[in-house]
């Protein structure tokens, strides 16, 4: 009797190590189950990547010098919007003025002498009508014509060249845009290219982001960005992508987090803003952008 009674015993333990063990575990879950779909879309990730400030295609031009001399004087500040066209900055020109005035001078005696040859050519086939004038004398009249209208050639191409310098001198506008840098004061020698000033349209800005060459199965265009800058803490601003290049390149923006490494290959994403923003021209930001799924 006793015998049966701790097999009772034991067959009763042993059943409840059982159900503890399978608590433990937890409700079983079929293999074939497919995960919820907030699993999925709490498994997709951001992409970061570093990113500047840039204009448009077309949108941001350093002005140059097209002929070396001193610089006369810088009609315009930084900061200040101007008119494609307008007047920028002149070179010195005083000797390019004498010379136009000299070919101007030079083209109007060539004219002179164009038209007297052309009245000598006409007496002369008169007098030929009525053999006064040999042949000879016919055609050197013919000659003298055709010399003095290459003359009014030679004149008025070397005054139009003038004229062509003397606008190098004068720099203007290529577009509308805000003087963004100022290169050079009044007083100084330029040489053919330097740097007198800087023009944006800043009415269209974007932003040129890098993001690692390993992120780019999951980049896609249309893509949500969120926009932050060290300059406005706590405060974000809306993007998305607009732009994925083709190619690879190196890296040219120093990454803002120091573990990032510098010589790796990115991307070049462009991002468009989708609302407006008190960003600058220029300006450094990190970008987290919207993951696609992995493929």
């Amino acid at each position: 009797m006793k015998k049966n009674v701790t097999l009772v015993l034991t067959a009763v333990g042993a059943a409840a190590l059982a159900a503890g063990a399978i608590q433990a575990r937890g409700p079983a879950v079929p293999a074939s189950r497919p995960a919820s779909p907030a699993a999925s879309v709490s498994a997709r990730s951001t992409v970061a990547a570093d990113g500047r400030v840039v204009t448009y295609p077309g949108g941001e031009v350093v002005v140059g010098a097209e002929r070396a001399g001193r610089v006369l004087r810088v009609l315009v500040d930084e900061g200040q919007v101007v008119g494609k066209g307008e007047l920028l900055a002149e070179i010195e020109s005083d000797t390019l003025r004498a010379a136009l005035r000299e070919a101007q001078a030079q083209l109007a005696e060539a004219e002179a002498e164009a038209r007297l040859a052309e009245l000598t050519l006409r007496r002369r086939e008169d007098l030929a009508r009525e053999q006064v004038v040999s042949a000879h004398e016919l055609d050197q009249a013919r000659r003298d014509l055709e010399i003095a209208r290459a003359r009014v050639d030679t004149a008025r191409a070397a005054g139009s060249k003038d004229e062509a310098q003397l606008r190098e001198t004068r720099i203007v506008a290529p577009i509308r845009g805000t003087v963004t840098a100022r290169h050079l004061q009044p007083g100084e020698m330029v040489e053919v290219g330097r740097k007198v000033v800087t023009v944006a349209d800043v009415r269209r800005l974007r932003i040129e982001a890098e993001a690692d060459e390993a992120d780019a199965a999951a980049l896609a265009l249309g893509a949500p960005v969120q926009i932050r800058a060290d300059g406005f803490p706590g405060r974000t601003w809306s993007g998305r992508v607009e732009e994925i290049p083709e190619s690879v390149t190196l890296r040219r923006l120093k990454p803002q987090d120091p573990g990032r490494p510098t010589d790796t290959r990115v991307l070049a994403v462009k991002v468009a803003f989708t609302e407006p923003t008190p960003l600058k021209l220029g300006t450094t930001v990190d970008l987290k952008i919207g993951a696609a799924a992995r493929r």
